[in-house]
């Protein structure tokens, strides 16, 4: 597999590790999501999409955000991990961990969204950011060269097609409504800061 930059590591992307513990921890505590005591707080909500996120808007806000924590699989996990280790760490390291912290968390709130709307609560993974991670890095590296992201072809080949893979069912129940979502978030993200790399507003 290509690694899609190189770059100084004389430090450590603080970040991107963190992430990846919260992810590790979470699911290792919930037993890949069969702690149903401990997951139902992390889900975004525990109604159907048409009680209209009645924790969040009691101000349990984190909801938004927490399911991208959840995993229920080992390869579910394996899968998230790697690839935000490989992407978050690229955008920390040559922007910022503030533009990772920034793109985390309105990728992950709104694929989020999007996927409860669609679908209802119970879903999780880091999907949704990551797919939205690959994009904002193509994307920048596309119509902002100058950013320094930049991925092999062959990286975004195999993103692609496993994101039609999942489509088509063969790897069981799949959050894609998340994976599009973010998808879309990242391309938009990352062709609007095409000049600066900035967030829109930021």
């Amino acid at each position: 597999m290509n690694i899609p930059i190189q770059f100084n590591r004389s430090t450590l992307p603080g970040l991107t590790i963190a992430l990846i513990l919260i992810s590790v921890a979470i699911t290792l505590l919930s037993a890949f999501g069969d702690n149903r005591n401990l997951i139902s707080g992390w889900y975004i909500s525990n109604f159907p999409a048409d009680a209209d996120l009645p924790e969040v808007r009691n101000g349990e806000v984190w909801r938004l955000l927490t399911p991208v924590f959840l995993h229920f699989h080992p390869l579910h996990l394996i899968f998230n991990m790697l690839w935000l280790w490989i992407l978050g760490r690229t955008i920390e390291k040559l922007q910022s961990p503030l533009r990772l912290l920034q793109l985390v968390l309105f990728m992950g709130v709104i694929s989020n969204l999007g996927q409860f709307y669609a679908d209802g609560p119970r879903f999780g993974g880091m999907s949704g950011v990551v797919y939205g991670l690959f994009a904002y890095v193509w994307a920048q590296g596309k119509y902002n060269p100058g950013s320094g992201l930049f991925l092999h072809k062959s990286v975004a080949i195999q993103i692609i097609v496993w994101y039609l893979i999942c489509w088509t069912g063969l790897v069981g129940p799949i959050a894609n409504i998340a994976h599009t979502v973010g998808l879309l978030v990242g391309l938009i993200i990352g062709y609007m800061g095409k000049q600066s790399g900035k967030l829109p507003g930021s």
